[in-house]
């Protein structure tokens, strides 16, 4: 079973203007003074004012009730369609993809997508589990991704030094965006003498939850020099039957026939986008730990099942190396606030694709790939062209 394609006629969507809150924690600014400073600045991007946008996609996960009226309100752009979304960490390419087929159907010329969060301090909290599932310990973070870490080790062949070796470059990556939260390298030895959280996930293996905003403006397809058009955005749900599933993480039946939400999502993808993993020049993928880094690159194609451990020992994800992976520094250097997670990847492609990068550029990049997986499990791929 395939989610439909588009439909014949169907307009080519561009994203006409970009913007971003910095990702971190910031005790004076309310989640609303966050999304506001992101979509001003997408507006400011995209050269369009407030009354050119006909609908608006919110998403976040803790934000609450209106999230989204509350920043719209505040820049007086109230009157329109506006649409409060969530799917876990995917929730701001999920409102993405319903964005984008809102132009692409031809209903609106013009929208704003909109991703923002305060997350709580601590390990991830998730109301999608029961309350005796987090007194025993059954819930996602940390044992979850600790389970999912060991058995990538088993099958690829995954040592503690590659995890560290993730976490490593991701953080170098991280100094030369000024949007991250951690801004310094680390080395391996500091990796693995970090506080063991999980085995065999070390305290700088995980990213922090923090706080963030991330806006995009879409509109119908125009003739303007080097715009960047949307090429794909999917989002699906997990099949059922996988005992490692990201839905229930460890209950269920166990059948490893059964294909990942992730490798689900990059088939929709790239049959949409019409390309495949070697057209790919730069991907930001979802590492909410560092084995998860190379768990996606193998479910998105870039290397086969069990081959993970070499992208990071070849330097293939590292930057000059064949496709970077995270050149923003990724979620272990950025941190993560669930709702625009998603977006802040698709921030950072547009940027890589217009050569706006700065000391983390990517040089020549014309197609990207930006990938989240949140509670549900909502697995998205987004996929960007010049």
């Amino acid at each position: 079973m395939s989610p439909p394609g588009h439909p014949a006629g169907a307009e080519p969507v561009d994203i006409a203007g970009v913007g971003i809150h910095p990702f971190g924690r910031f005790e004076d600014r309310t989640i609303t003074d966050l999304g506001v400073y992101a979509v001003r600045q997408a507006l400011d991007d995209a050269a369009l004012g407030r009354s050119d946008l006909q609908a608006t996609f919110c998403g976040t996960a803790y934000g609450g009730v209106a999230s989204g009226h509350k920043v719209l309100g505040r820049l007086a752009m109230t009157g329109m369609p506006i649409v409060d979304v969530e799917a876990g960490c995917a929730s701001g390419a999920a409102a993405l993809m319903l964005g984008a087929g809102s132009v692409r159907s031809g209903q609106y010329d013009s929208v704003l997508v909109l991703g923002i969060e305060k997350m709580p301090k601590g390990i991830i909290r998730s109301s999608f589990f029961d309350g005796w599932q987090e007194t025993a310990g059954l819930s996602a973070t940390p044992a979850y991704f600790a389970l999912r870490a060991q058995r990538l080790m088993a099958d690829s062949g995954i040592t503690d030094h590659d995890l560290a070796s993730v976490v490593v470059k991701n953080r170098r990556n991280g100094t030369a965006n000024p949007d991250a939260m951690f801004r310094s390298e680390v080395t391996a030895e500091a990796v693995l003498s970090s506080r063991m959280v999980c085995p065999p996930l070390h305290l700088l293996m995980l990213c922090s939850p923090n706080e963030g905003a991330a806006a995009v403006v879409l509109r119908r397809r125009d003739s303007t020099a080097g715009a960047i058009r949307l090429r794909a955005a999917t989002l699906v749900s997990h099949l059922p039957g996988s005992v490692l599933s990201e839905s229930t993480p460890m209950s269920g039946l166990c059948d490893d026939s059964i294909p990942a939400p992730t490798a689900r999502a990059a088939r929709f993808a790239y049959e949409e986008a019409g390309v495949g993993p070697a057209d790919l020049d730069v991907v930001e993928c979802q590492d909410t730990d560092a084995a998860r880094e190379l768990m996606s690159c193998e479910e998105l194609g870039l290397c086969a099942a069990g081959e993970g451990a070499g992208l990071v020992r070849d330097g293939i994800t590292a930057m000059g190396g064949r496709i970077p992976v995270n050149p923003s520094g990724g979620l272990l250097s950025k941190g993560e606030p669930l709702g625009a997670s998603a977006l802040g990847q698709v921030v950072e492609l547009v940027r890589q694709l217009r050569g706006d990068a700065g000391g983390r550029q990517v040089v020549g990049a014309r197609v990207g790939l930006a990938h989240t997986i949140g509670r549900g499990a909502n697995a998205s791929v987004v996929i960007v062209g010049r």
